[in-house]
């Protein structure tokens, strides 16, 4: 397997079905995520042994860059994979650190009516090295350590539920690449049934719900996935997230001029969430070629941030990134793949 994709107790396991001492996975992960080598050759503190025998086992193989675009204190990046399929990531820069938002499968099954991810359905899951190497490739171009993860780019995380995790368990790894579980966010259309079982995951990483409306009629109207697992579910969902791991949730929403910014949208959806431990990130809309949504005017989002405000929900203003470049989920490989 590509030895971006073994957990650090999943290596201890290795070394110690080998009859090999466990210590042997510190060293490792030391010269792969601390040291960055490219080959096993490289492990100078490592048996020549050990390395003939994780030769026979482990190969590395990381994404190759195909495309690159910048804006100001933004950079999207198209990847291409082993077999061609492509994906992307954006960095982003902030005064408190660097981000970057990273795809999670090859196109999307969800069908969200706003997102350009969806256009182009589903190919495959992403392997947990695919994660991985998103990660390394733009630290490596960037030069300098990235500090928050977000998993918001192509794809559904929760549709890719095992492989996320184990991608959150190497890049959490104080052995690794040791970026903290509070600077990682997952988010979700609203799967319930994994929200769920993410209630038990052991790690403080931050769950974000794309909600984007506030009642189901508006949601089932632009989001598929709410046929299934209406308003009513996901937030009891929520709210039994947020009893067991005492943490807050961040709902994220879209503003679509004309569909879901009204002044009533925003009392609505202030009822909805009050009481509830968490904060709404509105996000102006980034237009693309192929949808016909269109973004929100700066005073409708303004008022519909003062009427939350008004209601103690708290909010926030998502700062635009990226109006020069194909910043939408999705564009860049769909822009790609039509030219």
């Amino acid at each position: 397997m590509n030895i971006y994709g073994i957990t650090f107790e999943e290596l201890e396991k290795y070394f110690i079905e080998k009859n090999d001492k466990k210590f042997k996975a510190t060293q490792v992960f030391d010269w792969v995520y601390r040291k960055r080598i490219n080959n096993f050759d490289e492990m100078r503190n490592v048996s020549k042994d050990t390395i003939n025998t994780m030769k026979e086992d482990f190969y590395f193989d990381k994404l190759e860059i195909i495309q690159r675009q910048e804006d100001v204190d933004v950079a999207k990046y198209l990847f291409k994979l082993k077999d061609g399929e492509k994906v992307e990531a954006v960095v982003m820069y902030h005064d408190y650190g660097t981000s970057i938002c990273i795809s999670t499968q090859v196109g999307c099954n969800m069908g969200c009516k706003f997102c350009e991810s969806g256009r182009l359905k589903k190919v495959r899951n992403l392997e947990t090295y695919e994660m991985v190497s998103q990660i390394l490739m733009v630290e490596e171009d960037i030069e300098k350590r990235l500090s928050h993860i977000v998993l918001m780019g192509i794809g559904e995380p929760f549709d890719n539920y095992e492989n996320v995790i184990k991608f959150i368990d190497i890049v959490n790894s104080d052995k690794g690449i040791a970026i903290g579980s509070r600077h990682i966010t997952v988010s979700t259309c609203g799967i319930v049934p994994k929200i769920r079982e993410f209630t038990n995951y052991d790690k403080q990483v931050n769950l974000a719900i794309s909600l984007h409306a506030p009642n189901n009629e508006i949601r089932n109207s632009i989001m598929n996935i709410n046929k299934a697992y209406p308003i009513e579910e996901i937030i009891k969902a929520i709210k039994d997230y947020i009893a067991k791991t005492n943490r807050r949730v961040t709902f994220e929403y879209i503003m679509l001029k004309g569909v879901n910014d009204s002044e009533s949208c925003a009392l609505e959806l202030s009822k909805l969430l009050r009481g509830i431990n968490c904060y709404v990130n509105l996000i102006p809309y980034n237009e693309t070629s192929h949808i016909e949504y269109k973004k929100s005017s700066q005073d409708t989002i303004m008022k519909f941030y003062d009427i939350l405000k008004k209601n103690n929900i708290g909010v926030t203003i998502r700062r635009e990134f990226g109006s020069k470049v194909n910043a939408a989920c999705g564009q860049l490989r769909s822009h790609y793949e039509e030219v």
